[in-house]
């Protein structure tokens, strides 16, 4: 009541029932199309644009270009929750040869994706060595916050075929082999272009040390996580009364410590999840732990998108057509082609082949790099990263998010088998 009148308008209100009314939207009107909800992450980011485009009174959202930490925060905390919700969904690790695919996708597509977008971000887009190998690592992972509908079922559900097998376990991990390219855009800033003076110390420091530790930790924290849930002590477990929000704590301490001894915490809280589910395996309180981390998920994802959507007609304004190209690329060509490539002479054959190739979405885990980036290094082509990222997620969203659930299903629906 700023005006002394008994309705006021506070801006923080009318933006709470803006969001509300954004995120119910968008996962409302997919359902007069499809039983599904394929277009809700690209709705979530249209609906934010055209709603803090016309409602008045509406707050700014923090522009990611000057003030990235918000960004950053949000980011971070959404992907250590979908990584470890992603490693619970995992079933069935009982034949290694399920892994080919992945280990493929993990060793030949993201490398090739990482020097085809620097390539094309240095010779189209003028961007400087640094900002394009940056650009390379931000956009080269799949993104396991809004793969959910190509992904395995929740845990005890089976639903593992191998092309959501393939996409789900990418997702799980090539977030955190990511970050060592997006150290190396760093050194490079830095630097300057001079492998002679950093490169064992990078080899050596961000890729064997920090992938070695932050596996090791997952490892560790995710079997004490386990003790402490299923087995100690044994005639009261903790599974059998506990919320969610106990095994959460333990995913945050686990993350907290690995990044505390200069690990990979993304591959860290992954290999949690992954621990975690093979201690009693057979436990009911895996489906009740994924279902609460889902739903925390689900909420800042949403939250998320509709800022993205807020600020993303400021971001677009620096948008070049070469930055667009760029984008359209890296959905149509790109990722398609290297995928094709690792997977060639892969068990996958056929459909199942070209579904794993296409669908690989960008998304929560670019915005978190690029403004991680960001608040270490001042790079000269900011805003064009930030412009061609967010197009980048718009159009992943939108292309992936109304095809990859259909595509998907239609592998089993014509006899493919549902292997648990």
């Amino acid at each position: 009541m700023n005006d002394g009148s008994f309705f006021g308008f506070e801006g923080y209100h009318i933006a709470l029932g803006a969001v509300g009314a954004t995120i119910i939207l968008a996962y409302w009107l997919p359902r007069f199309f499809s039983n599904r909800e394929p277009a809700a992450s690209g709705l979530l980011i249209l609906i934010g644009m055209l709603a803090f485009a016309v409602v008045p009174g509406l707050p700014k959202i923090p522009d990611p270009r000057s003030n990235a930490l918000p960004w950053e925060l949000v980011a971070e905390l959404t992907v250590i929750v979908a990584l470890f919700a992603t490693g619970l969904r995992i079933d069935d690790l009982s034949s290694l040869s399920r892994w080919g695919p992945t280990i493929r996708l993990l060793a030949i597509t993201m490398p090739l994706t990482i020097f085809a977008i620097a390539l094309l971000g240095y010779s189209w887009a003028g961007m400087t060595v640094a900002g394009a190998i940056l650009l390379g690592a931000v956009l080269a992972p799949t993104d396991p916050v809004l793969a959910g509908d190509v992904q395995v079922g929740p845990p005890l559900e089976g639903n593992e075929h191998p092309v959501r097998f393939a996409l789900t376990t990418e997702a799980a991990i090539n977030d955190g082999l990511a970050f060592p390219f997006v150290y190396l855009g760093l050194l490079v800033a830095a630097e300057g272009f001079a492998p002679g003076t950093w490169g064992l110390e990078w080899i050596g420091r961000d890729i064997l040390w920090r992938i070695a530790v932050g596996a090791a930790m997952g490892a560790a924290g995710g079997w004490a996580l386990g003790q402490i849930l299923f087995v100690l002590p044994r005639r009261a477990p903790l599974a059998d009364t506990a919320s969610g929000v106990v095994a959460l704590a333990g995913v945050l301490l686990c993350y907290g410590t690995t990044e505390l001894v200069e690990g990979y915490g993304f591959i860290a809280v992954a290999v949690t999840g992954l621990t975690v589910r093979r201690v009693e395996a057979d436990h009911q309180f895996h489906r009740r732990l994924h279902d609460f981390t889902e739903a925390i998920e689900h909420a800042l994802t949403a939250v998320l998108l509709v800022a993205l959507g807020a600020v993303l007609p400021a971001l677009l304004s620096q948008l070049s057509l070469a930055s667009a190209a760029i984008a359209v690329a890296l959905v149509f060509l790109i990722r398609p082609l290297t995928g094709w490539i690792a997977l060639a002479g892969s068990p996958l054959k056929g459909r199942e082949h070209w579904v794993v190739a296409a669908y690989g979405v960008r998304g929560i885990g670019s915005i978190y790099y690029l403004a991680y980036a960001a608040g270490k290094v001042e790079f000269w082509d900011k805003e064009q990263l930030w412009a061609l990222v967010g197009f980048t997620i718009l159009l992943s969203t939108l292309v992936h998010g109304f095809t990859a659930g259909m595509a998907v299903g239609n592998l089993q629906a014509h006899g493919d088998p549902d292997q648990r």
